[in-house]
């Protein structure tokens, strides 16, 4: 995976925070761009899981059949607010790059969550955004790295693994940051 020069945060590539962010949800976060221009950003983490506890009063998790579905926290805005990312095109979504799409109407929604061989979707609450300049201004101050996204990613790393997935096929110095230990006393 070859890292994109600053200019090429555009929609569908991968933030990736670095090791400068130490704590919340942030902390060791992979997210997709769905929107960047002059006007802002607007992103969704895509290794934070929902503990089930959490996730239970945001949808009736017993009335899934589809296998592939996922829930994860999306970012610290609108944590009440669902957004759905999935691999099958369908009405009313959106591309962010080969193979997965934002949104879709109720009906797909509702079809999808019911087919026991249904693709693979991710169930993301809350959300993560920047206003004019600010996302430009944390990458230049070395909180993110930028990559091209990858279906694969989305959909068959797990989630805990995501973060040093990238790193590593990123390779170089990158790769060698997916190697710092989560908690640094164990180094």
């Amino acid at each position: 995976m070859k890292n994109s020069p600053y200019g090429q945060i555009t929609k569908g590539s991968f933030l990736v925070a670095s090791p400068e962010i130490e704590e919340g949800i942030f902390f060791r976060s992979v997210l997709v761009v769905c929107e960047h221009s002059l006007s802002g950003s607007f992103g969704l983490i895509l290794n934070k899981n929902i503990e089930f506890e959490d996730g239970e009063h945001l949808i009736e998790v017993d009335d899934l059949s589809n296998p592939n579905v996922e829930l994860l926290a999306g970012g610290p805005l609108q944590m009440n607010q669902m957004m759905v990312i999935h691999s099958e095109e369908s009405d009313n979504s959106v591309r962010l790059l080969d193979g997965v799409y934002l949104g879709g109407d109720l009906e797909f929604l509702q079809n999808t969550l019911l087919d026991e061989e249904g693709p693979a979707v991710r169930l993301i609450f809350g959300y993560s955004s920047w206003s004019s300049g600010l996302l430009e201004k944390e990458f230049l101050n070395g909180q993110w790295f930028v990559c091209p996204g990858a279906s694969k990613h989305i959909f068959e790393t797990p989630p805990e693994r995501l973060w040093q997935e990238i790193l590593k096929e990123m390779g170089g110095k990158y790769a060698s940051l997916s190697m710092i230990p989560e908690d640094l006393s164990l180094n």
